[in-house]
């Protein structure tokens, strides 16, 4: 069994500390080091981190950090079925989903590898007969759009994945469903959604592993209600994405039930029944296999203890030395990809979920800093909005830039002797040498200082494939940081004191501050 101990009681640790200043960018990055300074993912993706501030013997120390915080090892504890969500008394088991990295997982007699496969052939079957028309409407009309219902890791992950893969599907002849998302308990939300579409040939997704979540119920109901109005039976439009204990499951009143357990995260859901359910349906379950795949190639890196071969280890590793070394607050996530531009959305909830903790494993208090601060949009968009902060602002900000060579659609238009995906891709490759390089100027306005660390994940197209490859990177990532920080990553208390709260609002059993606030609405 690996040793679980707080950060600051390892040497290696200590160590890293100790080199805190040690990399002028300016004075390092060149070619030689961009070519040098990059590693292989899974699926055609590669990391490369040559604008961070890493030498030699920095990236020794953490290859030390690495070996003696056991990373590999809590690594194969978690993907064999140990409990790993202390807060929870559960095992953490989303890599199980995509495949199997180790020994079998056995829980109460069942092999949950062949259960989790189990509910991917049963949506695969459903999503066939959909498709075919041997399920529809009514009407006997197929049906032609998918709303998934769902808050959290029951929308930020599916959106996100099925907002990056919509005009791939588009261009390859793939997209046999529109998708669209009802969230927020605003009734707007629902509002919204409704009107775009035709709801005699939609089939809505109720997500909620519990049955029970406040707001999704609340926008089930609301949906249901405008149903009857149309004169359309609910029943036969709706499935639920649940558990096999929850209110929900096996209920006539779906067209099909589908289940997780709770062994799957919600933000990390998204290779389970969460995701493959409205990708399923909208792209087929053959681009939902091929998005597996990528998944679980970046896992099976994730194994690896050398940390040049292994990129979510090595991206994790620089990002604690950038929280509690270099003493960054926050990171930007910046996709040069239109087609990302609700993951750094669903990566906000995944790491600060995650890693937004005060106290360890054991409900200890611990002393240094965990996870940052997590925000994003895709460029060129962002250079037009917060980048003045990132060039000249008074805190430097970690950056973790993603693109493309090639865009999803093929169409483009030539300007000015280039293309738009050229332009795009130029505009990455400059942000990168202007935040780490700067530029001097006599007029303070015009200075730039530079010294600004960015790392590029890149690829040749976002494919099913490399999608899956570039979640799975970054939820191991975030596992890595939070075994070093000897955090629970996988417990969200910090979202249920709002929900007790909200209740007794409704129920109205508030006084003081509460109870004048709730009145500024008229509750």
């Amino acid at each position: 069994m690996a040793n679980w101990g707080n950060a600051d009681t390892l040497a290696a640790y200590k160590k890293m500390l100790s080199l805190k200043g040690q990399v002028s960018l300016k004075d390092v990055l060149d070619a030689k080091r961009v070519k040098e300074f990059s590693v292989p993912m899974a699926a055609g993706l590669t990391y490369n981190y040559a604008a961070k501030e890493v030498n030699a013997q920095i990236l020794s120390v953490l290859q030390e950090l690495a070996d003696e915080a056991e990373l590999v090892a809590k690594f194969k504890e978690l993907y064999e079925g140990e409990v790993i969500n202390t807060g929870e008394n559960r095992k953490v088991l989303h890599h199980l989903l995509r495949g199997q990295l180790g020994a079998d997982v056995i829980y109460e007699g069942n092999n949950l590898r062949t259960f989790y496969q189990t509910q991917q052939d049963n949506i695969a079957a459903f999503a066939e007969k959909v498709h075919s028309g041997k399920i529809t409407n009514a009407k006997g009309e197929k049906f032609d759009t998918v709303v998934q219902i769902g808050i959290g890791g029951s929308d930020l992950g599916p959106r996100a994945m099925y907002l990056a893969l919509e005009g791939w599907a588009r261009k390859n002849g793939c997209l046999k469903m529109n998708a669209k998302f009802i969230s927020n308990v605003d009734p707007d939300d629902g509002a919204a959604v409704m009107q775009s579409i035709n709801p005699a040939k939609t089939l809505f997704v109720l997500v909620s592993k519990s049955g029970t979540t406040q707001e999704t119920l609340a926008n089930e109901l609301f949906v249901k209600d405008y149903l009857k109005k149309a004169g359309l039976d609910a029943s036969k439009h709706m499935v639920a994405v649940t558990s096999e204990t929850s209110p929900l499951a096996n209920n006539p009143g779906y067209l099909a039930s589908f289940y997780i357990d709770n062994f799957i995260g919600g933000r990390f859901s998204s290779t389970s029944a969460v995701g493959g359910t409205v990708m399923s349906l909208a792209f087929g379950a053959d681009v939902f296999a091929q998005f597996l795949e990528g998944a679980h190639e970046a896992d099976k890196t994730a194994t690896n203890a050398d940390i040049k071969k292994n990129p979510s280890m090595l991206d994790a590793l620089i990002g604690v030395y950038e929280r509690n070394a270099q003493g960054y607050p926050s990171t930007a996530i910046l996709p040069y990809s239109q087609a990302l531009n609700r993951l750094p959305a669903h990566l906000q909830q995944a790491d600060m979920e995650s890693n937004g903790k005060q106290v360890n494993r054991f409900g200890e208090k611990i002393n240094y800093q965990t996870g940052p601060v997590l925000f994003g949009e895709p460029g060129t968009n962002g250079q037009h909005s917060f980048y003045q902060l990132l060039h000249q602002g008074t805190d430097i900000i970690p950056l973790q830039f993603i693109g493309f060579g090639d865009s999803q659609s093929g169409e483009d238009v030539v300007v000015d002797g280039s293309t738009s995906q050229k332009k795009l891709c130029a505009n990455l490759a400059a942000q990168i040498v202007a935040f780490a390089c700067g530029k001097s100027d006599e007029n303070p306005n015009k200075n730039f200082p530079g010294g600004r660390p960015s790392s590029l994940i890149y690829g040749k197209q976002l494919t099913p494939k490399s999608l899956g490859a570039l979640l799975a990177h970054y939820e191991n990532k975030i596992m890595f940081q939070g075994f070093v920080w000897n955090l629970n990553s996988f417990d969200q208390e910090g979202v249920q004191l709002g929900k007790v709260l909200t209740k007794k609002v409704l129920a109205g059993q508030i006084d003081g501050a509460l109870k004048e606030y709730a009145s500024i609405f008229g509750i």
